[in-house]
């Protein structure tokens, strides 16, 4: 699994037009699944993300997680995390997990945050607008593979 976590103010996700999720302080997370993920990626994932401390403490230093914030987090599908670009210039995403596979461990992603904080989803393989303020900004790229 790979996720690219971005620390927020705030943030939505549009389907249609019409606002489908929304967060303010906390995490926007756009989540790719290779066709290899299984559910212990799943659990290394939430617990990474659940406990990273990039969250400012009261003398403005990154140590908290959001957790401690008790932040939210809108967490959006994103197959083409996977993309491979070495040959030609169009993407090939044959690493990417099918939905089949995919749908299952994108629903227990979310539903293991859930048990933790606060979390709102887009909707799987829909045509989403994704709006964000990064704060700070962070980002951080987290790789069940590496």
């Amino acid at each position: 699994m790979r996720a690219v976590v971005q620390r927020v103010s705030e943030a939505n996700v549009k389907i249609d037009g019409q606002i489908v999720g929304e967060i303010s302080q906390g995490f926007m997370i756009l989540l790719g699944i290779h066709a290899e993920d299984t559910l212990e990626d799943v659990a290394y994932l939430v617990k990474k993300i659940t406990k990273l401390r990039v969250f400012e403490d009261e003398v403005g230093k990154m140590n908290q997680s959001i957790l401690d914030v008790s932040g939210s987090i809108l967490s959006i599908s994103q197959f083409t995390l996977y993309a491979e670009t070495k040959k030609g210039n169009r993407p090939s995403f044959i690493k990417a997990a099918r939905p089949e596979q995919a749908i299952p461990l994108y629903d227990a992603f979310n539903q293991q945050l859930q048990a933790q904080v606060p979390v709102v989803t887009g909707q799987f393989g829909a045509d989403m607008k994704v709006g964000l303020v990064n704060d700070g900004p962070v980002t951080i790229i987290l790789d069940t593979r590496e």
